[in-house]
């Protein structure tokens, strides 16, 4: 957990041990928030959305910047078919952490698909329009709108809903049941959905009334009742179970008379058809496998002749690219100078280029010309190149991202030997790192390059933890 006050991470005591501040009620504060996201992950498992819906905007009135609970409740809504609710959570999200949030890729997700993007645009258009239908009592025409939305969108909860109440109003009572069984299976919680189902069901249900005498449930057993959408069926039942029995006797009979019919006049005529046409094929198929392997032995010469001449073009190109790399070289160092000149200011960009150039690996194979080049550009953005890597690998450092921060610290002290800042929190990097041989040059070279200073002092005192620990190490 972070302080408000000052961004150092807090530890157990109620007070910020960096700035003092008083965060007692703070914890608590997140405590409560970081409980009612858990309860919104765990209702959004199981598919209980609108409880998950309630449960992180508790979250998020505790905490407006829960980064997690912003983006889970974008995915619930993209779930019960609000895409735009979830855009804009996504689009909050992504504005209070523009780095490192999966909110980027939602968004990607649905804007860089434009036939998903014209769907939803659509969708909405005709929910509209739908509402609309409904307020001038044109039912019919509302209907065939929501069933174009649902079409376009099946788990737009809404429009189920929508589309339910129009069945109900008009005393379509199965249909509305399915419309509302589909709502429960995308949100299994909803009230709207729970409330509507509950008055179908008791129209769809029949009527419970008094027990009925000995006289009448006699009767009652001389029939089947059976349900059929809104209308019960009642059938006789048929007393002469005998006859029942000897009629599904003879259609037994009947239906293994006729399969042996099939089995000894039907079939062999059937197999040798089949087989005629077999032959058929594989006769086709083995003209067309003579044909192709002609076909495959000259695209085989073909791609032989074009392998040699590939081979011929590339010997051309080595000698005149190089193998050492000069000439991509010259580009990048072209391209950091061009970037210097027409982008006053934006010095990563120059830096972009610089940091594929390495002099050591190219050697003698470059000019004069190009190292002077090369040491100009380096003169005159280093010192402002190694302040924005030094800020960048700090903060990797403070967060305790060691691994992370250790190559951008590396590069501010390559632009900026001079950056004792630099230099000092690159030999703690390696330290963290356990890698002792490279955090004792580094804590050598504070105590050469900056006598005198707290660092020196601090890099002396590390180094003999340092010295210590080897020798500790080499005497187990």
């Amino acid at each position: 957990m972070i302080c408000y006050n000052c961004g150092c991470r807090l530890s157990e005591h109620d007070f910020c041990t960096a700035c003092g501040a008083d965060v007692a009620v703070y914890k608590k504060v997140m405590h409560i928030a970081n409980r009612y996201y858990n309860d919104g992950l765990e209702k959004a498992q199981v598919r209980d959305l609108t409880g998950a819906i309630t449960s992180l905007r508790q979250s998020l009135k505790f905490n407006k910047n829960h980064i997690e609970a912003r983006n889970l409740l974008g995915l619930v809504y993209f779930e019960m078919g609000e895409v735009v609710a979830a855009l804009s959570e996504w689009v909050i999200s992504k504005n209070l952490r523009s780095k490192k949030n999966i909110a980027d890729d939602y968004i990607n997700m649905v804007q860089s698909n434009t036939s998903r993007l014209d769907s939803i645009n659509q969708t909405i258009k005709k929910y509209n329009q739908a509402l609309l239908y409904c307020r001038q009592q044109s039912l019919d025409l509302a209907v065939i709108q929501l069933k174009k939305v649902l079409s376009l969108n099946p788990k737009f909860v809404r429009a189920h809903q929508l589309l339910a109440l129009l069945y109900i109003n008009g005393e379509e009572w199965e249909r509305a049941r399915r419309e509302l069984y589909k709502c429960s299976q995308i949100d299994t919680n909803n009230t709207i959905t729970m409330r509507y189902l509950k008055e179908v069901e008791q129209m769809l249900s029949p009527e419970d009334g008094a027990k009925p005498s000995a006289k009448k449930k006699n009767k009652a057993e001389d029939v089947i009742k059976y349900q059929s959408g809104n209308e019960t069926i009642i059938q006789p039942m048929n007393k002469r179970e005998s006859k029942g029995v000897s009629t599904v006797v003879n259609m037994a009979i009947g239906i293994l008379i006729g399969l042996a019919a099939a089995w000894f006049l039907i079939l062999p005529a059937r197999i040798q058809a089949a087989k005629a046409l077999s032959d058929d094929e594989l006769r086709t198929v083995s003209e067309q496998l003579d044909a192709k392997t002609a076909t495959i032995g000259e695209l085989e010469q073909q791609v032989k002749t074009l392998t040699e001449t590939n081979q011929s073009l590339q010997a051309d190109l080595d000698n005149y690219v190089g193998t050492d790399g000069a000439l991509q070289a010259m580009d990048k160092l072209l391209s950091a100078a061009n970037a210097y000149v027409t982008n006053e200011g934006e010095v990563m960009k120059v830096a972009e280029s610089l940091d594929e150039i390495d002099l050591e690996e190219l050697g003698e194979s470059v000019s004069d010309d190009f190292r002077a080049l090369y040491e100009k550009l380096t003169t005159l953005v280093g010192p402002e190149l190694a302040k924005a890597y030094y800020e960048e690998g700090y903060e990797l450092y403070r967060q305790e991202q060691y691994a992370a921060a250790l190559p951008i610290l590396l590069k501010a002290c390559q632009y900026d030997e001079s950056n004792g800042d630099a230099l000092y929190y690159l030999a703690h990097c390696y330290r963290l790192t356990e890698n002792n041989a490279k955090a004792a040059e580094a804590y050598g070279k504070v105590v050469e390059l900056f006598p005198g200073t707290e660092k020196a002092r601090n890099s002396k005192r590390f180094l003999t933890e340092l010295e210590n620990a080897d020798a500790s190490t080499a005497v187990r």
